[in-house]
This record gives C-alpha cells, sequence and structure tokens, in this order.
C-alpha cells in the first residue's frame, strides 16, 4: 500500500511540474523576445499611405528592437485578406499587422461575411499615426477649384477611385459627396496607389486620398488638388484650401493607421511592441518623416485605442446603414 502512494505521489509530482514546465515556455519566449526577423503585414498594396507609414515604421523599429522588420503587403478585399493571414498566424509576436482605421471600424459593419471577427480575433496594440484626405481631380475635369467641382459634379455622373470597398479613402468619397449632395459612382481598387495611377491618367475624375500618397502627384501637376479634409491647411500644399474654408463649413475627414497582432499574443511581447513604437515614433528621423509625408504621430495605449475602435464602429454603423452602402 505504501509504495503504491508514493508512486501515485511521484507521478502526480512530475505532471505537475511537467505542467509548470510548458507553462512557463509562453513566458520564456516572451521574456526573450525577439529573436528573429518580424513580419510587419501590410493589407493594401506598395505605395499608398499604410504602405510608406509602414516602411518607415519598420525601418525605426529594426534598430530599436534589434531585428529585422520585413515589410509584406497583402492587398484585397479592403485589408480582409491580409487581416485572415495574420489571425491564423502564431501569436508569438513575430507577425503583426499595420492596420487602417477603416479595416477596424468600417469593415465590420460593412462586410456581410468576413473571414476574421476583427473584435476578437486581433490584440490592438497602438494607434500609429493620423493624416487629413486630399480631394483631387482629374487634369481632364474642367474645374478650377472646390466650388466649381460641385456645380460641375451636379450636372455631370462622375466617379472616385479609392483603395477598396470599405477602405478609409473610399468612405472619406462618400462621406465628401453625402455633404456636398453630389452624385458620383465607385470606383474600389486593390490600393491606393492603383487608383491614383488611374487618376492621373484620368481613367478616373476624382478621388479623395490620403495626403501622404496624393501629395507628390498634386505637386507635380499630374492631378489637380482641390481641398484638404484637416481643420487648417498643411505645409505640404498651403495654397490649396480646406473643404470647410471652401464651401462645406465644419466638414473634417482624417486617416488613421495602427498596429494589431492575433489575439492571445502575451501581452509582455504586444507591450515590448509598443513601447518600441512610442520610442520610433517619437524618434527625430521618424518625426521628420512623418512631418514631411504630412502624418501627424498617435501612439496611444491599448485601452485608449480600443475605445477608439469601439466609439468610431458605431459611427461609422450609421453611416453606412443610412446611406446604404453595401458590398454588392
Amino acid at each position: 500500500m505504501f509504495n503504491f502512494k508514493l508512486s501515485t505521489f511521484s507521478k502526480s509530482f512530475t505532471l505537475l511540474v511537467s505542467i509548470f514546465m510548458l507553462a512557463s515556455v509562453p513566458l520564456a519566449n516572451a521574456q526573450s523576445w525577439p529573436t528573429k526577423s518580424i513580419k510587419l503585414i501590410i493589407p493594401f498594396a506598395a505605395g499608398g499611405t499604410t504602405d510608406i507609414l509602414g516602411r518607415l515604421l519598420a525601418q525605426q523599429l529594426s534598430k530599436d528592437l534589434g531585428q529585422n522588420v520585413i515589410v509584406e503587403n497583402k492587398g484585397g478585399a479592403g485589408g480582409n485578406i491580409a487581416a485572415e493571414f495574420v489571425a491564423q498566424s502564431p501569436a508569438d509576436g513575430y507577425t503583426i499587422m499595420l492596420a487602417s482605421g477603416s479595416m477596424l471600424t468600417v469593415n465590420p459593419n460593412l462586410y456581410k461575411k468576413l473571414p476574421v471577427n476583427y473584435a476578437k480575433d486581433f490584440v490592438y496594440i497602438t494607434n500609429v499615426a493620423s493624416g487629413p484626405m486630399l480631394l483631387s481631380v482629374s487634369t481632364k475635369v474642367p474645374v478650377k477649384n472646390f466650388a466649381e467641382f460641385i456645380a460641375y459634379a451636379k450636372t455631370k455622373d462622375l466617379n472616385f477611385g479609392s483603395a477598396g470597398i470599405g477602405s478609409q479613402v473610399h468612405m472619406a468619397g462618400e462621406n465628401l459627396t453625402y455633404a456636398a449632395n453630389i452624385p458620383a459612382t465607385h470606383i474600389p481598387y486593390k490600393g491606393e496607389s492603383a487608383a491614383l495611377n488611374d487618376l492621373v491618367s484620368g481613367q478616373i475624375d476624382f478621388m479623395v486620398g490620403n495626403l501622404t500618397a496624393a501629395a507628390g502627384f498634386a505637386k507635380s501637376g499630374q492631378i489637380k488638388p482641390l481641398a484638404v479634409t484637416s481643420a487648417k491647411r498643411v505645409k505640404q500644399l498651403p495654397d490649396v484650401p480646406t473643404v470647410s474654408e471652401a464651401g462645406i463649413p465644419g466638414f473634417e475627414s482624417t486617416g488613421w493607421f495602427g498596429l494589431v497582432a492575433p489575439a492571445n499574443t502575451p501581452k509582455a511581447i504586444t507591450e515590448k511592441i509598443y513601447v518600441a513604437t512610442v520610442k520610433a515614433v517619437n524618434s527625430e528621423a521618424m518625426r521628420a518623416s512623418l512631418d514631411l509625408n504630412g502624418l501627424t504621430a498617435v501612439v496611444n495605449d491599448q485601452k485608449d485605442f480600443e475605445s477608439q475602435v469601439k466609439s468610431e464602429s458605431i459611427a461609422w454603423e450609421k453611416v453606412i446603414k443610412g446611406r446604404n452602402i453595401s458590398t454588392q
């Protein structure tokens, strides 16, 4: 009897030790993270604002984390393709995503079927940066300013491009056309850069794109900038008025971009990513790059980031239902 109890105790003790050791593995991995390269998934094609910001951030994070942060573009379906890839990746901190604000706040309200649950399949790390949008028209559109554009649009069936259905470029365009009470047909692309290229060639009439991606085309005269959606004029295009100045008082629309990781990624790891991101964004080099690209640093903590996503999701739900916007 005594030997049986001892044997049973020994087995139980061994089992407990094994459980403890297995439980301690994630903690040990989190403490040593990172020990290899990290993938930063960009949910849109190269050349758009998310891509530009992602590459700036990756370069600085590589220095701060001591490991290469490799940018990988996975465009399509308003960011949902990339989101599915990240959601299904191991929750070990080696695959993270720079999501556009629209992915987290618009997609859940717009798409009837999604490959992911944005509220449950990701952990929100921080909002990285935000920036204004720019209303631009093709050089083939015979208008010189915002007022002429509105008058012209009311007599024509114009179309506008975006980075995809539900993208913040799409929703900014919907916001503007609704506020200006003008009809327009939406033409979705797989990324902002593709839409901008067609705006330059005159395949589409106008676009409310991120200032970061559109400013260069505007400065070179390849497209005609008519108004910025920020509350104040931007130094990149100081002669371009705000939409509020130009004819729709109080109008304002900004785009933003935040870091997320697969759900269940250890908090010790997401905290390291957050701290490194704050350091990166506040570095002199990145501050200068953000400013040059018309972006403003945000870096809020996880709690504030989650609150922002929830409040904006509620607002977009009302807009989408009220304007009957769909993916069909």
